[in-house]
């Protein structure tokens, strides 16, 4: 019998190895002590301080506004999305809004953080290198906190898609966590692109975190017109223009563009509240696609389920060994 939607299905699957320092476990992580940073937002220019700090089982990952007195917290939850052009902007009820969450929120979930508060003194994530790497290391340098509580997470039991003209995000299921992505621009540095990133054994790390964000010279005159894009530079962005990239130092992948777009992927889809145990595919998607994909996942009690990783029944007392056989073989 399985039991879908709101309910948990569970099984005593042990712990997991640690694989080059980045686990997968069965219990819940958070941050062994604070670090900060500050850096310039993407698209408001504004100089900004973030904190990472350490937060009790269960609590998720929550983003407190410190520049607002009284502000209450905002949990990033694919429900408190509320905007998502160009970037990811969650919301608390009063309209207290933090955007560009997705690069950190993709190192959060590679490096196997499920609880922390982040202190935030201005509207936007301080983009950093343009990546996900900056936000790794400082994760790295805080150090993770095994708590004594058993992680829970999200099965995909059937396929949902999601389509908008030519562009298409899904999920199917899966027995570990992989993003295959394809992209297809008319420029003959991007062209077409795909790839498949299976999440495993550090390939977040290796194969993602570095992937910088992107976009076209033509392109930033408007975005800068529309209020968009205004701290972008050769410091956190790949611009591109004509047939050539721009920045010295050339690309960090030949193919930086794709990997980004999975990168951003991983971190809108940790907005589900928990890791996901299925196949993400998106070809030409992005964090509008990904937000209603999510929406459409929830929305369907038939397509998921929970599974608690500790614990050796379901909340109905019934084992369900045959869903969770093999199940998570996982390190971001």
């Amino acid at each position: 019998m399985n039991y879908i939607g709101q309910d948990i299905i569970s099984s005593d699957l042990g712990q997991m190895s640690p694989i080059e320092g980045m686990k997968f476990l069965s219990k819940q992580n958070t941050l062994r002590r604070p670090i900060n940073c500050v850096g310039i937002a993407l698209h408001g220019g504004q100089k900004t301080s973030l904190t990472l700090r350490p937060a009790g089982a269960n609590t998720g990952i929550v983003f407190r506004r410190i520049d607002i007195v009284g502000s209450r917290e905002i949990l990033a939850s694919w429900e408190n999305v509320v905007d998502t052009r160009m970037c990811t902007t969650i919301s608390n009820a009063d309209g207290v809004t933090v955007s560009t969450i997705e690069h950190l929120m993709s190192a959060l979930a590679g490096c196997g953080i499920d609880n922390v508060y982040i202190d935030i003194d201005g509207l936007e994530v301080p983009v950093m290198d343009g990546s996900a790497q900056p936000f790794v290391f400082l994760i790295e340098c805080a150090g993770v906190l095994e708590l004594d509580a058993y992680r829970r997470i999200i099965k995909i039991l059937k396929p949902v898609c999601v389509k908008v003209g030519n562009k298409m995000a899904e999920l199917t299921p899966s027995e570990t966590f992989s993003v295959t992505f394809e992209i297809d621009f008319d420029n003959e540095i991007i062209a077409n692109q795909t790839i498949c990133v299976n999440m495993v054994n550090g390939n977040f790390k290796k194969e993602v975190a570095r992937a910088r964000t992107f976009g076209f010279m033509h392109e930033i005159e408007t975005l800068r017109a529309a209020g968009l894009g205004l701290g972008g530079s050769l410091d956190n962005a790949v611009i591109v223009e004509g047939n050539k990239v721009l920045n010295e130092d050339g690309l960090r992948y030949n193919d930086e563009f794709v990997r980004h777009k999975v990168l951003d992927a991983v971190g809108d889809l940790y907005t589900a509240g928990s890791f996901i145990c299925g196949s993400y595919k998106g070809i030409r998607s992005g964090h509008a696609l990904t937000n209603s994909l999510l929406r459409a996942l929830f929305a369907d009690k038939t397509a998921w389920c929970y599974i608690d990783l500790g614990e050796e029944t379901t909340s109905g007392g019934v084992t369900n060994d045959n869903l969770t056989k093999d199940l998570i073989s996982v390190s971001l």
